[in-house]
């Protein structure tokens, strides 16, 4: 299978010598793993890769963390980070002291020791955090821009017309071929994988990310429930977020469907924006609007199968916002600057005259 470079290589490529620790976080098949390899073969030193996934692997990491690392000699990829959690202390003692002799003792270059990757945990990232603040660079991949897709050079996207006007424009589409687009989405295995049935791509998708991720987070008494509760979240890309008028449509406490969202935001399958407003106070009361990371995912959730219908659907225009907001968002992310920060919805409220 041919390897597609991403735009966020250049920007990770930066960083690699300088920050002791990497970590790529993002939602799951989106290729983290991948990338961090193909940054390993260009880089000197061999550098070693073990995974997570495995249990038995994963148990000896949760076990005796110290030994852990002490048998995988860095510079390390540790892939799904997330699932061992108490291997940050140890690898700041070690990254401590490599800096230590660095300074006092063989002067030897501390350089990249660990490469992490893992979903977007909330409690996790709070961990990495708190143990590992100024020793790691955070860099948060997506699925597939539609520039990826198309081979060509990615940018910033700014608001800024004359910039706009500089930028080398993507081939134009008939409109049934966008949503084709749409339609699939940005997950590379749809895109550049062994062609696989998109439906039954999805459809493994939701079971594997409720298995791997969400049975690790929180107990799921009634799966079905949570399946009714991101179809119906889908079906509300690029709305402003309403809990209570979810909790009225399946039947579940607010409180559990805040909790829920959290999960869905914090493991990148939805992105909450948040509004513009003049002070801080006015923007965490005011509503965001949500939007679902993947147009394909939501469309496979919310039933459509069909380009052509989904083109004359009333969820069009919806699905169509979010496809544009993706784009904008990973335009950021790729080249490594914070989209929370820049990022705003402006709603204007009109008033009779």
């Amino acid at each position: 299978m041919e390897y597609i470079n991403r735009t966020i290589e250049n920007t990770i490529d930066k960083y690699i010598g300088i920050y002791p620790v990497i970590m790529i976080t993002g939602p799951r098949q989106v290729g983290k793993t991948t990338l961090l390899n193909h940054l390993a073969t260009k880089e000197k030193e061999k550098i070693n890769y073990i995974t997570l996934d495995d249990m038995l692997i994963r148990t000896k990491a949760n076990e005796d963390p110290e030994l852990f690392l002490r048998t995988h000699e860095p510079p390390l990829i540790i892939d799904e980070f997330q699932y061992a959690p108490n291997l940050l202390s140890y690898i700041k003692i070690i990254v401590d002291e490599a800096r230590k002799n660095e300074m006092f003792g063989s002067k030897k270059k501390v350089g990249t020791l660990y490469y992490l990757t893992g979903s977007q945990v909330f409690q996790t990232m709070k961990n990495v955090s708190d143990s590992l603040a100024g020793r790691i660079g955070i860099f948060d991949l997506y699925a597939f821009s539609n520039r990826e897709i198309n081979k060509e050079k990615e940018e910033i996207f700014i608001p800024n017309i004359e910039k706009l006007k500089l930028k080398t424009p993507s081939k134009k589409l008939p409109t049934l071929k966008l949503f084709e687009k749409i339609l699939k989405g940005g997950y590379p295995e749809i895109h550049f994988g062994n062609k696989v049935n998109y439906e039954n791509y999805y459809s493994n998708y939701i079971r594997t990310y409720i298995e791997r991720d969400i049975r690790s987070i929180i107990n799921i008494k009634d799966e079905n429930k949570f399946v009714k509760f991101i179809s119906s979240l889908a079906a509300r890309t690029a709305q402003e977020l309403s809990s209570s008028a979810i909790a009225n449509d399946i039947g579940i406490d607010h409180k559990t469907i805040d909790e829920w969202i959290s999960i869905l935001k914090n493991t990148g399958i939805i992105y909450l924006l948040k509004p513009h407003m003049n002070n801080n106070v006015g923007r965490a009361i005011k509503k965001p609007k949500m939007y679902f990371m993947d147009t394909g995912l939501a469309c496979y959730l919310t039933g459509y199968t069909n380009a052509e219908t989904l083109e004359k659907s009333a969820y069009s225009g919806a699905i169509f916002e979010t496809y544009i907001i993706n784009e904008i968002i990973k335009s950021f992310s790729n080249h490594g600057i914070d989209h929370q920060k820049h990022l705003y919805y402006y709603r204007r409220t009109w008033r009779p005259q």
